[in-house]
């Protein structure tokens, strides 16, 4: 991609960290980063000139938490038919992947390129490994990063939908993910979908100790099973030195604890630098409750799960839509609320996964998203659409649609 000098003129920029911008700024673009940021500034030789004419200014917004590899993101519309179980979800999900002749490669680029024209510029997917499909969603997917990688940084986490499973191979597989381009590895529900946590949790965090890889684990669990998962992950955590690496994504069962359980449990997952994902979950679920946890310093962020899959037919990918529904279920209404939900979704997740982004300061990629809006916090109240998107200094989408022609 092209690098040009751009000056962007009379724009109110959020710097993320609790401001309400008013006053116009300039912010000068080149090489990719943001030089500078003044009232007013004169214009280089031969640069673009973007009138923003009051439009606020976002950073790019990070995906901590989607499956790019199973979305049916761009075909027929799929009558929803799973049950209400994890279990039953991934039944239905393979059968339903299987009748349609599924192409984790096609589905994925599709996706990714939907989310870059609202804004989303960096996605970690979870991807499919295990004995039924080996690595082919990671091969899938790890094509799909190298042909947008101009507009999109895609970090893959191999994840064993279906468990680990004693002796089914699934381990060597993930531990092969690794070796191949995966960035993390995951696990799943490690009492219900197992049915032996410590050898899945075990299993796991030695791939991750010995690889020097990231964990990052989903826990629909709830009640005292999931809470046992929770601790037996911090034991882990910390006996291995692995601080600052895990993430449970999910996390329901801390939506269930009365205080005086919960901020216990909250300073030790500080402790261990545990990272919590949150979508926003509805349908009844309970959430870890955000404002909660980033009081206690624990890591908190957000992702868009599934997007149009066999899970649920809800989900658009809309980051900005997501903040907002983080702030709802959460009851964030207030502009520091509003705007920790947007933080989830932008310098937040962007932290927990180890990239620089997230931010609009001289310094940081020039990842850019442009609203109607005065404050983040009406952005995240009335998520308008995306104007433009810009990813290192190039205008890579407007008004919705990509700014050039897909790739072929």
């Amino acid at each position: 991609m092209a690098r040009q000098t751009t000056l962007i003129r009379g724009a109110r920029v959020w710097t993320g960290v609790g401001d309400t911008p008013a006053r116009s700024l300039d912010m000068l673009v080149e090489g990719g980063r943001i030089q500078a940021l003044e009232a007013r500034l004169s214009t280089p030789p031969g640069a673009q000139v973007i009138d923003a004419d009051g439009l606020l200014l976002l950073p790019a917004f990070v995906d901590g938490h989607g499956h790019l590899d199973k979305t049916l993101w761009g075909r027929p519309w799929q009558p929803h038919s799973a049950g209400p179980t994890v279990a039953e979800r991934i039944a239905n999900e393979r059968s339903l992947l299987a009748r349609l002749d599924h192409s984790p490669q096609a589905g994925s680029e599709r996706l990714l390129r939907h989310l870059v024209t609202r804004g989303t510029t960096t996605v970690r997917s979870h991807v499919d490994v295990g004995t039924e499909v080996g690595l082919s969603h990671l091969h899938a997917v790890l094509a799909t990063r190298e042909r947008c990688a101009d507009i999109a940084t895609l970090q893959l986490v191999a994840f064993p939908q279906g468990g680990v499973g004693p002796g089914a191979g699934t381990l060597d597989l993930l531990d092969n993910a690794v070796l191949e381009g995966a960035e993390a590895i995951g696990g799943v529900d490690p009492a219900t979908i197992d049915g032996h946590p410590t050898a899945q949790l075990d299993g796991v965090f030695a791939i991750a100790s010995r690889r020097g890889c990231a964990l990052d684990l989903h826990l629909h669990e709830l009640g005292e099973t999931g809470l046992a998962a929770v601790d037996a992950i911090i034991e882990r955590t910390l006996s291995l030195g692995l601080a600052g690496r895990v993430v449970i994504s999910h996390a329901f069962c801390l939506g269930e604890l009365a205080p005086d359980r919960l901020d216990p449990l909250l300073a030790r997952l500080a402790k261990a630098d545990i990272a919590i994902m949150s979508h926003g979950p509805g349908g009844g679920w309970p959430r870890p409750p955000v404002r909660r946890l980033a009081e206690h310093g624990v890591r908190v962020f957000c992702g868009s799960d599934g997007v149009r899959d066999a899970w649920s037919p809800l989900n658009t990918g809309d980051m900005l839509e997501r903040a907002y529904l983080v702030a709802y279920v959460n009851g964030l209404r207030d502009d520091a609320g509003l705007e920790l939900a947007l933080q989830m979704a932008t310098s937040r997740a962007a932290d927990v996964l180890g990239i620089e982004a997230g931010t609009l300061e001289a310094g940081a990629p020039a990842d850019i998203v442009a609203v109607q809006a005065e404050t983040a916090a009406e952005a995240v109240a009335a998520h308008p659409p995306r104007c433009w998107v810009m990813r290192r200094g190039q205008i890579i989408a407007r008004d919705g649609h990509a700014a050039a022609a897909p790739q072929t």
